[in-house]
């Protein structure tokens, strides 16, 4: 009765007649009582509306005034998620304005670090993960009575997962409304899902779109694209860093997309010299002169409207940012407004985004595909697409993610055209032309089925749903049994699954963190070793946008300054020292100075210091910690112990390090080949005296980079690696099922085995006993200490069974499993999966130039290959082709250097001799 009250208050006030009469008008309020009588009548409903219908604000309103005016408004408990915090905390502030209320007392939002809700709060806004941590600890939602999924199209990796949780659910709660909503929504997809549950479609009103496609913009404005002006500045930047590294240019994804459409498209209708532009169209280039050039052209010719530009991510809006400051037009501040917006803004920018600017100034946004349909700013006018947005794609094979530039979809590109016909009509530029439009496909793939999945079958097994395969096999679309198998195993390498696919007390903990595995592990092992602080600087480091900022005009000098931070070949502590920086200079007051001279995000120091803050006390709520952190930074000095805590989290994101003469080169287990990503501190390295790196993150862009590393030692690798297995013979350890193996002295080998069944046992232990003091583990604990901080491993890889130095262990690591047969072209070996790869990486390692090839072809057609190394030739046998005959001779090579079965003494003997002068630098 009180909430009767209160909104029929509202509702005959001046102030609510007039909102109700501006509500009246909306295409979703007209559709009111169909909308209502079919949440009633069925369990489940689809609602499709245009973009700008009201559906967002409308639908959830109405179901709550609704169950207020039947007097059930007490009862009525709806939810609503959003895919992005920024449209749950927009979209909720804009209810609560048209309900006459402050934004926390009936209509509220939570999103991670931040919510406004009460007691009174019967219409929640939310991301989808905070509705799936409710259902981690209310599998029924006994309290809920409306459930409503909106922007469902994107089909984000939690959507898809909630889907089919609600849909075992329904059930089980017959009250349970669910109502699914989007502006372009597959129908007959979602209602067969749902058992035909019916759809509902909310007619919306735009203004006419005048569309222009490339060749029209470059036929009507007599602009000429070139090779060179179509160059993106930043692009120019990235490319001079990366020539280093990249070995060779490959067509692009993007470009390979285009190709045969370009090739059969005819432009007859065109201008001579649009034609020529046209043909020298550059699909990876986002074309930032182009865009400078149209804003320009709106700003001084078209009448009064904002104008929404759509790129594909933070780096590209931050650089075209930059560079249209510059412009004597669209940066000048007393005639243009330049905002920009992306998923992880704050609330202050936000604010601008949606308020209308002063008279005579033009409102410039550049954003995401955010601004698709999860936002909504009322006085775009004009609209400019460059087609792309960037998506994680994920390679079960090679077990690699991927984060390209890819086309939109049909539906995306039409939802982008909408936005300039909201409030008049408008005009829309896409940056490529008409014949790629007409390529696309109509919507974009599922994210459940192009990324990694371990985080989701950690939530599978934290909620109870059964086997994994066999659950994700009910998805709407389920992923391929290759991602979930290797999503499986990774979790039992890292020990959150056992053999039997179950929770761990370790993976019972990971599913409190909402956070990668490997990162909440890297956590509780800060919290075990009491080097917590540091530690979570990494993580929360880890989870939000790099804060090494790196300007165009001022590279040489942003690197000096991050190099300022790292002495140790390690990113994640450059950015420990650097976070510890900002902090002194917080308490000081002179943060935004340290931010500035040192070319470091002030928004990404800032995230980290509240998502420190938050892990913290998700570890306290697990019960990990108490209210005194200095109990858990008693050794946080110690560097050589956060390395090891590092490799604990990171592994088993391993590459080893090979040297040759001048440089060093990187393998991983699944790509091979690997290079730095050149804002890493350890790329501006020629040596780096470690064997191994571990990272947390890889990109295949047209080679695979590594994006962040740490150089750790052998023994940081085997006692805080994954489980250590005994080899085929005494002294000889494989991890990662023989793809990584040591070779060292017997009673070494006893020595690293015993320690790390003594480390895990006292990792077990803790988390059995949270408030356990591990005083007991002294000696241990400090042996451990010990011995990673003395070996120095000095960056060689001594392929030999006999102990060099007493506190230097000569461990012998090899890549691919080394069978003790011999060795033929087809099995694995050091260095990678054939006899190639294999006795360059043993050469290399050894400190040897590589081996060269000759081969010849005989009278019968078939090659016989020599190879050459060390002032040696061995000849292989003959074969089919060039390729197997390299191989063949390089596999003699091996037999010849590590014998027929690894433990033949005379072997070893040769293996020395070959070594020698890895054996004195040793010395």
């Amino acid at each position: 009765m009180e909430m009767y009250e209160k909104q029929r208050n509202w509702q005959e006030s001046p102030e609510g007649r007039k909102m109700m009469e501006f509500r009246r008008n909306l295409p979703a309020y007209k559709e009111k009582d169909a909308m209502l009588s079919a949440i009633l009548l069925n369990q489940v409903v689809l609602i499709s509306g245009e973009t700008g219908c009201g559906k967002t604000t409308q639908i959830p309103q109405l179901i709550l005034e609704s169950e207020i005016d039947s007097l059930r408004g007490g009862m009525c408990n709806i939810i609503c998620t959003q895919p992005r915090k920024i449209s749950a905390m927009s979209v909720s502030e804009r209810i609560a304005t048209e309900r006459g209320e402050k934004l926390g007392e009936t209509i509220g939002y939570k999103v991670r670090l931040e919510g406004m809700k009460g007691r009174d709060t019967h219409l929640l806004f939310c991301t989808t993960g905070i509705l799936l941590r409710r259902l981690s600890l209310d599998r029924s939602l006994k309290s809920v009575t409306h459930i409503i999924v909106d922007e469902i199209h994107e089909r984000g990796i939690n959507e898809d997962f909630l889907l089919i949780v609600l849909k075992d659910l329904l059930p089980r709660r017959p009250e349970l409304r669910l109502v699914l909503m989007s502006a372009t929504l597959d129908e007959k997809l979602f209602s067969s899902y749902f058992n035909g549950a019916p759809r509902a479609h909310i007619p919306g009103f735009t203004y006419p779109v005048q569309t222009y496609y490339l060749e029209s913009i470059l036929e009507i404005t007599g602009y000429k694209l070139t090779p060179h002006n179509q160059i993106d500045e930043y692009g120019m930047d990235r490319a001079w860093k990366m020539s280093k590294q990249v070995p060779r240019k490959r067509k692009s994804q993007i470009a390979s997309a285009v190709e045969d459409t370009l090739s059969v498209a005819e432009f007859k209708d065109y201008n001579a010299q649009t034609r020529e532009s046209l043909s020298c169209w550059n699909p990876d280039c986002l074309g930032f002169n182009l865009i400078e050039y149209l804003l320009c052209k709106i700003c001084e010719n078209e009448r009064p409207g904002s104008v929404l530009v759509f790129m594909t991510g933070w780096d590209d809006i931050t650089s075209l940012k930059d560079k249209l400051q510059a412009h004597p037009v669209v940066g000048d501040a007393n005639r243009v407004s330049l905002l920009a917006c992306h998923g992880s803004m704050g609330s202050a920018e936000q604010k601008l985004i949606f308020d209308r600017p002063p008279g005579g100034i033009r409102k410039v946004v550049l954003a995401t595909n955010i601004a698709e349909t999860s936002i909504t700013i009322d006085d775009v006018v004009f609209v400019i697409d460059c087609g792309k947005a960037k998506e994680t794609s994920y390679d079960a094979l090679n077990n690699t993610s991927c984060l390209l530039p890819s086309w939109i979809s049909k539906v995306s590109a039409k939802q982008r055209r909408g936005r300039a016909g909201r409030v008049q009509p408008g005009e829309c530029y896409h940056l490529y032309p008409k014949c790629v439009f007409d390529g696309f496909a109509e919507y974009q793939i599922p994210e459940i089925l192009r990324t990694p999945l371990q985080s989701l079958c950690l939530q599978i097994k934290s909620l109870k749903l059964g086997d994994i395969s066999e659950f994700l096999s009910r998805a709407l679309q389920s992923p391929e049994y290759l991602a979930v198998q290797n999503a499986i195993e990774y979790l039992k390498i890292i020990g959150a699954l056992d053999e039997s696919e179950n929770l761990t007390v370790l993976g019972r903990y990971l599913t409190m963190l909402p956070m990668e595995p490997k990162l909440g592990k890297m956590l509780i092992l800060g919290v075990i070793f009491n080097c917590l602080d540091p530690i979570l600087s990494v993580v929360a480091g880890l989870s939000v946008r790099d804060p090494f900022l790196a300007p165009l005009d001022k590279k040489d000098l942003a690197e000096a300054a991050k190099a300022q931070f790292s002495h140790d070949f390690s990113d994640h502590l450059a950015l420990v020292r650097a976070f510890e920086g900002w902090k002194v200079a917080d308490r000081d007051l002179n943060a935004y100075e340290y931010c500035w001279k040192n070319f470091l995000s002030a928004q990404s120091m800032k995230a980290i210091d509240s998502l420190r803050k938050e892990f913290y006390s998700l570890l306290k709520d697990a019960g990990l910690v108490d209210s005194n952190p200095i109990t858990y930074n008693v050794w946080s000095y110690d560097e050589n112990l956060l390395r090891a805590v590092i490799c604990y989290g990171l592994y088993p994101g391993i590459c080893s390090v090979v040297h040759n003469e001048r440089s060093f080169s990187l393998k991983t287990m699944e790509d091979g080949h690997v290079l730095l990503h050149s804002n890493s501190v350890n790329a501006r390295n020629s040596r780096i005296p470690y064997p191994w790196f571990v990272f947390n993150e890889k990109i295949k862009v047209n080679s695979v980079f590594l994006r962040d590393s740490t150089a750790v030692s052998d023994s940081m690798l085997l006692l805080f690696g994954g489980n250590i297995l005994r080899g085929d013979t005494d002294g000889h350890l494989k991890m990662l099922g023989g793809y990584l193996e040591f070779f060292m002295d017997p009673a070494l080998a006893k020595m690293y085995r015993s320690l790390k069944l003594e480390l895990d046992e006292l990792i077990q232990t803790k988390l059995l006993n949270p408030m356990m003091d591990i005083h007991s583990y002294h000696e241990l604990i400090s042996a451990i200490r010990l011995l990673i901080s003395e070996d120095r491993c000095g960056g060689r890889f001594v392929f030999n069974h006999q102990l060099l130095l007493p506190s230097n262990p000569p461990l012998a690591a090899m890549t691919e499993a080394q069978k003790p047969a011999s060795i033929h072209n087809t099995e694995s070996g050091p260095g990678g999966d054939n006899s190639k790869s294999q006795l360059q990486t043993l050469l290399t390692r050894a400190g040897y130039a590589a081996p060269s090839y000759k081969t010849k072809q005989q009278n019968n057609s078939q090659f016989q290959s020599t190879v050459a190394f060390n002032g040696m030739e061995i000849v292989g046998k003959a074969c089919n082709n060039k390729k197997l005959a390299e191989k063949d001779a390089a596999a003699e090579a091996l037999q010849y250097l590590l014998g027929g079965n690894g433990a033949c003494r005379d072997r070893i003997d040769l293996v020395s001799i070959m070594l020698k002068r890895s054996k004195k630098d040793h010395k």
